[in-house]
């Protein structure tokens, strides 16, 4: 009998029969195809200075991390998570030394980086888009290879599956905690990244928006990617979500396998997880020692993240290498291993199946490396071997950089629009000290007596357009950086498009405040009354005050920690 099917009984007549169909996860069919993408690391270490000394942070952990499979990497503070999922990112470079690995070749970081997407613990969304708007600046930047109603069907979709289908014209800064780390997502899911990381994505978030989230990285899993991310202590019905999870305690690897080989593992060390408590919680509480010193007999067990706890046991590690002889072996070896699998689901009987699968020629490690076949029915059996090899060179940007810099430059327009308060206060300002300095210096340019103050009314007039097209880009500045470095690292644009559109924005606005205060102080200043002489003065102010926009992001760009540390503290 199908255990899926119930039979209800109301009478002897009458039988009803109920299916019971398990939820499929949502495909994203209309994002284009990327390669999957398994992630490997041996001998990882991490070392900062502190004075005169170095503190070793990361201490040669290995590990695996496979397509498919939902990830998390655990620990008690200060063990490493964040600082692992760093350097796994490429986000830390310095400091760093060991091998890195992509479909068991060594990592080529700006190949990577064009692959993954890294969603930080904060969400860095501009305020003044709507959602709608915000997914397609990122659709033009991403995929803007694509026609205008191809990027259309994709925004749609990405946001019917993530729930924000009915927020599409909802400002950024009106959304929920749990919508905010959703449409961080879906902004980066344009690209259809296949490997993933995100640092404490439930951070902030209450129960049921935990559980959204969680179940939301499960699906993106589900659909063939790679989903690494940190994890503070979730709770029992988050931690079942989870397929692999990777431990840390004192930048050492304690544990690397299935979550639900765990305790049994564990229980196999003389270390009983009481039936009542959760199994998250439990493994955090071995890593602080609250139940005696076993970080040393854990690390030995695990070998430092060689080893990984795969159906009750441990499986040795899957030697890499990157001699072509080695790639091509393991691609073999891959591709034999779907062929079979594909011949074996044909087969209606257990003899054929057993005689199609040469179970002799891939090791039981090598099984566990392999996607399954049911995932990659789909695909071509020949990209098997493009996969373990080179990854095909893709370009650096989804789009050239002018076409960057007008679409980043119609986005700092629409900002400037809607942030009317901030122009009115520049306009009032100019409109001010022209009258003000208008006033303290009045007629003064026709009297030869009166040369000093004449040199006076030029210096504090220099002085004031610099001061104001300084102070607002120090000011500004630093509040769009954090949303400038995720951008940027993700490969929306290049720093050079970023850094011309900004600058090219505020120009014509500039330009006004600068006509405006010049005409009020030229004219009450009595000043030659001659076109040229009035449009050579105009000139050297509108550049003084261009040079201080320019100064003022180079200080801006200085000071960003300590603006965006103060934005951090009030949000919360």
């Amino acid at each position: 009998m199908d255990f899926n099917v119930v039979l209800l009984n109301n009478n002897k007549s009458a039988e009803i029969k109920l299916q019971i169909v398990p939820a499929q996860p949502k495909k994203l069919t209309h994002l284009p195809e990327r390669p999957k993408v398994d992630l490997a690391f041996s001998n990882l270490r991490y070392t900062v200075r502190q004075g005169k000394k170095e503190k070793v942070i990361l201490k040669d952990v290995s590990g695996r991390l496979r397509s498919g499979e939902l990830c998390a990497i655990m620990g008690p503070s200060g063990a490493g998570k964040s600082t692992l999922l760093n350097i796994l990112t490429g986000y830390k470079t310095e400091g760093t030394s060991g091998q890195i690995f992509m479909n068991e070749r060594e990592r080529d970081l700006s190949q990577f980086r064009k692959l993954s997407a890294y969603i930080m613990q904060d969400n860095q969304l501009h305020a003044n888009l709507t959602v709608d708007e915000a997914m397609a600046v990122a659709a033009k930047l991403k995929i803007g290879s694509k026609k205008a109603h191809e990027r259309e069907v994709i925004i749609t979709e990405i946001l019917d599956t993530l729930g924000l289908i009915d927020h599409r014209r909802t400002m950024t800064s009106g959304l929920s905690g749990g919508q905010k780390k959703r449409l961080s997502i879906a902004l980066e899911l344009v690209s259809n990244p296949p490997i993933m990381f995100f640092d404490e994505p439930t951070s902030g978030l209450d129960s049921s928006s935990c559980f959204q989230c969680i179940s939301l990285l499960k699906t993106l899993a589900k659909g063939g990617r790679t989903i690494i991310c940190t994890i503070h202590q979730p709770s029992a019905r988050l931690f079942e979500m989870f397929d692999q999870l990777y431990t840390l305690a004192d930048g050492q690897c304690v544990y690397q396998g299935s979550t639900k080989q765990l305790i049994p593992w564990l229980g196999t060390l003389g270390l009983q997880c009481p039936s009542y408590h959760n199994p998250a919680s439990y493994i955090i509480e071995v890593a602080c020692g609250e139940y005696g010193d076993h970080t040393r007999k854990l690390v030995c067990a695990i070998d430092n993240g060689k080893n990984d706890i795969r159906d009750g046991k441990a499986f040795p590690e899957l030697k890499i290498n990157d001699g072509l002889n080695n790639a091509q072996k393991y691609a073999e070896d891959n591709l034999n291993s779907i062929i079979a699998n594909q011949l074996a689901k044909g087969s209606n009987t257990e003899q054929t199946d057993q005689k199609n699968l040469n179970t002799d020629t891939v090791s039981d490690a090598v099984k566990e490396v392999v996607v399954d076949a049911k995932e990659v029915e789909k695909v071509d059996v020949s990209s098997a071997l493009l996969e373990s090899s080179i990854p095909v060179k893709q370009p650096r940007y989804g789009n050239s950089e002018l076409q960057q810099f007008f679409i980043i430059l119609k986005r700092a327009l629409l900002f400037s629009r809607r942030d009317w308060t901030l122009m009115y206060l520049r306009l009032f300002a100019h409109i001010l000290v022209g009258f003000l300095i208008g006033a303290l210096y009045f007629k003064i340019g026709n009297d030869g007596a009166k040369v000093l103050s004449n040199l006076g009314f030029l210096f504090f007039n220099m002085l004031f357009l610099m001061y104001t097209s300084m102070t607002i880009t120090i000011l500004s500045f630093p509040l769009e950086m954090p949303v400038l470095l995720k951008e940027n690292f993700n490969r929306w644009y290049s720093l050079r498009s970023y850094y011309l559109a900004i600058t090219i924005s505020d120009m014509p606005f500039q330009t006004i405040f600068c006509i405006i205060y010049v005409t009020i102080v030229y004219f009450m200043t009595s000043q030659p009354p001659e076109a040229h002489r009035y449009g050579m003065f105009l000139l050297a102010c509108l550049l003084v005050s261009f040079v201080a926009q320019s100064v003022g992001l180079v200080v801006g760009a200085a000071m960003n920690v300590q603006v965006r540390h103060q934005r951090i503290n009030n949000n919360t």
